[in-house]
């Protein structure tokens, strides 16, 4: 069984730490209902788990009802990787692959989805991933260069990032036990000394993270449909 969970518990402090950015409405939809969509439509998907704040419990539940798919819905918790412990708690016992999606980031695709779940099940893991086309500099305090970067080897990393259950608990096992905080599933799987496989992902999977983001995030879905 392949379980996705679906993560709206953020603070979107970037986006003002008003309204829970995921119910933020995109042509008449919310930004979630997008995330939630792709995968109820994708046949490699058997069930979906909502991680949502407590306060947007109701919100969540309404939302849901409009999706066959899901089976549980959560709390979120202080960091992502608590979020996703959550989640995993709630999965059907049956589930083998397990996708994490941020809900905001509205314009997945099933067929992206389904890229990551067969890398996961071929290798254990499938992270979408893009590669970094820009020239990349590091810098100091001061916003002065010290270096240029070689791009020729960096991916901005995305969701879905796709593991088999298994691994995926026992890596954020360790994280929680170790009191460590990880950004992604594939920085918790790296955790364990286990190789990670990027998914390429051939189009803008865009993360609403900033008031900006809303009217990009629009125009693309506009040229979707």
């Amino acid at each position: 069984m392949v379980t996705a969970i679906v993560l709206a518990a953020g603070r979107s402090t970037r986006m003002g730490g008003g309204p829970n950015k995921q119910f933020i409405e995109l042509l008449g939809r919310s930004i979630l209902s997008y995330s939630l969509t792709a995968f109820e439509r994708c046949t490699a998907v058997d069930a979906i788990v909502i991680v949502r704040r407590p306060d947007y419990a109701k919100q969540a539940a309404e939302l849901a009802h409009g999706f066959k798919k899901v089976v549980a819905l959560t709390d979120g918790g202080v960091e992502r990787q608590n979020s996703v412990w959550n989640g995993l708690d709630k999965c059907p016992s049956d589930t083998e692959i397990v996708a994490v999606h941020d809900g905001a980031r509205p314009l997945v695709t099933s067929v992206l989805i389904e890229a990551t779940i067969q890398s996961a099940c071929a290798h254990g893991t499938g992270i979408a991933a893009t590669k970094v086309v820009d020239t990349i500099k590091e810098a100091d305090e001061c916003c002065t260069i010290l270096r240029t970067v070689d791009r020729t080897k960096l991916w901005a990393v995305q969701t879905p990032q796709t593991v088999r259950f298994q691994l995926l608990r026992r890596a954020y096992a360790k994280v929680l036990e170790q009191g460590v905080i990880v950004t992604d599933e594939a920085a918790a799987v790296e955790r364990l000394g286990e190789s990670v496989k990027l998914v390429d992902t051939p189009f803008l999977n865009l993360k609403i993270t900033t008031p900006a983001d809303l009217a990009t995030a629009e125009a693309l879905l506009q040229v979707r449909c």
